[in-house]
């Protein structure tokens, strides 16, 4: 891996093109594998990365830019943005014109880690980290109106605009204020509604699925829907900072926002383990023949964090966080192209963070 170090950023003017522009290299056929560098955004990670192995391309968008995504599935549920810090409370009523006190317990949080703290990382807030949709915090939406609940909505935080030191990160601004919603069925889709949490009126949109993508997504703060994901089948992985859950010990599981996270398109049906150098074989030398098929159907495989931030080391009081070089993944996408990804670097020449770095190839 180190020694691989200078080859690869020698590389990354050429691997950043298909990125920084955008657009999709012709090919025939899957990609057999490349590196890219897909354009996080540096320390204060703006971005949310969504990057489709078999068409060797990377869809960055801003990931303060939603706060709701729609299920296009056969439930009815949504989910809050994990990428901003959002969290969500169930209210007693189902009057939206009546106002919600702001509760600050309703927040994302573990120790030391911005505002929060272990009282206020209840994950009953967040949706289920591992993507599953009957884990979202907020109740499947019911044919019957008067089940569905009026939910407090707190916005989470805002991109900062203060860059870190190097080697270091800074993922969270200022607070991004409160919303009151109540979301309803409507034929075949949603209607929602929302306000400001001291309202007695509310602003009301119809959102319909659509069948193409996981999620029809809308924003709260601008008032409109907006694209997010790409299409369903068109993505593999999204680079994101990320809403997780951690084991206090005593203190329990709190809800806890992570950066240079990876997350695989369980939804669209991508499929994704771990392999550990220890195994006795490395990413060089492993070949299809070394693929093991079942464990892209065992019940782990369907978690979306089966990357996570496991390609990464933490850090700690004398080290910054670092690529783990002793593991790499193998991806199966939709189509089923089979890939072996390694991450290479999570930092830029001048050691920022941000600014992530892998290679995949093909496996016939």
């Amino acid at each position: 891996m180190k020694k691989s170090l200078i080859f690869v950023f020698s590389l990354l003017s050429l691997a950043a093109c298909s990125d920084d522009d955008n657009t999709a290299p012709t090919i025939s056929g899957p990609s057999t594998g490349a590196i890219l560098t897909p354009a996080v955004g540096g320390a204060t990670q703006p971005n949310q990365v969504y990057v489709d192995l078999s068409g060797e391309t990377s869809t960055p968008v801003l990931r303060t830019g939603w706060e709701l995504g729609f299920y296009s599935g056969t439930e009815y549920r949504v989910v809050i943005n994990s990428a901003i810090r959002m969290a969500v409370k169930q209210t007693a009523s189902t009057d939206i014109t009546q106002p919600v006190a702001i509760d600050n317990s309703v927040a994302v949080g573990a120790p030391n880690q911005g505002s929060g703290n272990i009282e206020n990382g209840n994950t009953a807030y967040v949706d289920a980290p591992s993507g599953a949709i009957t884990g979202t915090a907020i109740a499947e939406v019911s044919a019957n109106d008067a089940d569905n609940r009026v939910y407090l909505v707190n916005l989470g935080n805002a991109i900062p605009a203060e860059q870190p030191a190097i080697g270091t990160i800074n993922i969270f601004g200022a607070q991004r204020g409160w919303r009151k919603i109540r979301v309803l069925r409507s034929g075949n889709g949603y209607k929602l509604q929302y306000a400001s949490p001291e309202a007695t009126t509310f602003q009301e949109v119809t959102i319909a699925k659509n069948n193409a993508f996981n999620f029809t997504f809308f924003s709260l703060t601008g008032n409109t829907p907006v694209n997010v994901e790409p299409q369903k089948e068109n993505w593999d992985l999204n680079f994101t900072t990320f809403t997780n859950t951690l084991s206090m010990g005593p203190g329990g599981t709190v809800s806890y926002f992570y950066s240079d996270f990876v997350l695989t398109n369980a939804k669209g049906g991508t499929r994704a383990y771990e392999v550990l150098n220890s195994a006795g074989i490395t990413y060089e030398a492993f070949t299809t023949a070394n693929v093991d098929a079942s464990k892209f159907t065992a019940g782990a495989a369907a978690d979306q964090r089966v990357i996570g931030a496991n390609w990464r080391n933490g850090g700690g009081p004398t080290s910054l966080p670092s690529v783990r070089d002793d593991r790499f993944y193998v991806v199966k996408d939709a189509a089923g192209n089979i890939y072996k990804v390694q991450f290479i670097t999570m930092v830029n020449q001048a050691g920022e963070r941000g600014n992530p770095v892998f290679r995949y190839e093909l496996l016939d």
